[in-house]
């Protein structure tokens, strides 16, 4: 079977969880004998800026509808609702005619309702950037656009969480929506040289982008909290974005910005290692679609202190691999960082759980099979007589 897949963040590039998920299912198709091929931003891909990639790409994608002749053509995000549109309008002057499927890791309706303030204890912690504020009255509007077309267009739609594909429903007025869970360790990650300047000690870890809906206030404000009893604990923040000044103004007015430091943006090879150290990886989020950077801290077997939010609850099981708090709350916050900093072997415990878990629900191989039933189900002229040929 050939395969096209389109999306507009690709690694090394851009730090993405979509572009990484693409190329795990990419190397995963690949191992079971598809022919694959990826078309994302650069050399033979789509030129110019991130934001103009929906236009952009529609050349390089009518070439490769020609040239490739996909049974399938799977679109990542509404970023390719465009070429979602090109691909069902002509496809049936193509031979074969392709299967149109559409992968989506957030609503935007939702996302949207997380840009406002942060609030715990009856107080605002935190509050959106003028830019977060602009993607609210401008880009995730057309973004919500873009994806009810997607939807509209595809003929299977999948989200990598049941809660996602729930959101996507109601949102994007979708008839059905298929689970297909995010998955790591399909593709190699390059290893740095040496392990990423630290504390030389154990230290709570945050992996992401530095957004009003990541909740990193709320973490700041539970290990201020925490800070009197525990004259040891460290907290380390890697990533970059629109809220890392306020965020490291905040840890001086809480007085712990002696604790904190902020790494800036990390390759996928340092965020390893930072987590071959963590004493537990911390996701204060308000909303998540399904984070990658959860699967790679159950691979390193270090436990996860996670808000309750969209589909985290269906990766990080509370008292087994993990703990799970309320979101904006940091009471439950800091009593889960408190426990997993007091009790060591618990959270060895915990996170040695969730690398077994990960080996028998999170990998390729398992999301693989369910890609292929998915698709299998649904018909496609070009891909019955594909699967006619194979058998």
């Amino acid at each position: 079977m050939r395969i096209l897949l389109i999306v507009n963040t690709l690694p090394p590039t851009d730090v993405s969880g979509v572009g990484e998920q693409v190329l795990q299912l990419a190397a995963a198709l690949r191992g079971e004998g598809h022919e694959v091929e990826v078309l994302g931003r650069g050399a033979g891909g789509a030129r110019g800026p991130k934001v103009l990639f929906p236009l952009t790409v529609l050349g390089p994608c009518w070439r490769a509808l020609r040239g490739f002749r996909p049974h399938v053509v799977q679109v990542h995000e509404s970023d390719g609702a465009l070429a979602a549109l090109m691909v069902a309008t002509v496809r049936a002057l193509l031979e074969p005619s392709p299967l149109l499927v559409a992968l989506l890791q957030v609503s935007y309706v939702e996302e949207m309702k997380a840009i406002r303030l942060l609030r715990a204890d009856g107080r605002v912690v935190g509050e959106p950037t003028f830019r977060e504020r602009a993607f609210f009255c401008f880009k995730a509007p057309l973004h919500v656009a873009l994806g009810l077309l997607t939807v509209w267009l595809a003929d299977l739609v999948l989200a990598p969480s049941q809660q996602t594909a729930n959101e996507i429903q109601r949102d994007y007025q979708a008839d059905s929506v298929r689970v297909l869970p995010n998955t790591t360790g399909g593709v190699e990650v390059e290893r740095v040289e040496k392990p990423a300047p630290e504390t030389g000690e154990e230290y709570l870890l945050f992996v992401g982008r530095l957004r009003i809906r990541k909740g990193v206030e709320i973490l700041l404000e539970a290990l201020a909290r925490l800070c009197s009893r525990f004259p040891e604990l460290r907290l380390l923040v890697a990533g970059d974005g629109e809220q890392g000044p306020s965020l490291e103004r905040r840890a001086a007015a809480l007085e712990v910005a002696d604790r904190v430091r902020f790494l800036g943006r990390r390759s996928a090879g340092e965020v390893r290692e930072l987590l071959a150290g963590a004493r537990a990886l911390v996701v204060p989020s308000i909303y998540e679609g399904m984070p990658l950077v959860i699967l790679e801290a159950m691979e390193a077997a270090v436990p996860v202190i996670a808000s309750r939010v969209s589909g985290i609850p269906e990766v990080v099981e509370d008292g087994v691999t993990g703990w799970l708090v309320s979101a904006e709350n940091i009471d439950e916050l800091a009593g889960a960082v408190e426990e997993a900093w007091r009790d060591p072997e618990e959270s060895s415990r915990r996170g040695a759980a969730g690398r077994q878990r990960l080996e028998r629900e999170f990998r390729p191989p398992a999301a693989i099979r369910i890609w292929h039933r998915e698709v299998r189900a649904v018909e496609a002229p070009g891909l019955t007589r594909e699967a006619e040929r194979e058998e």
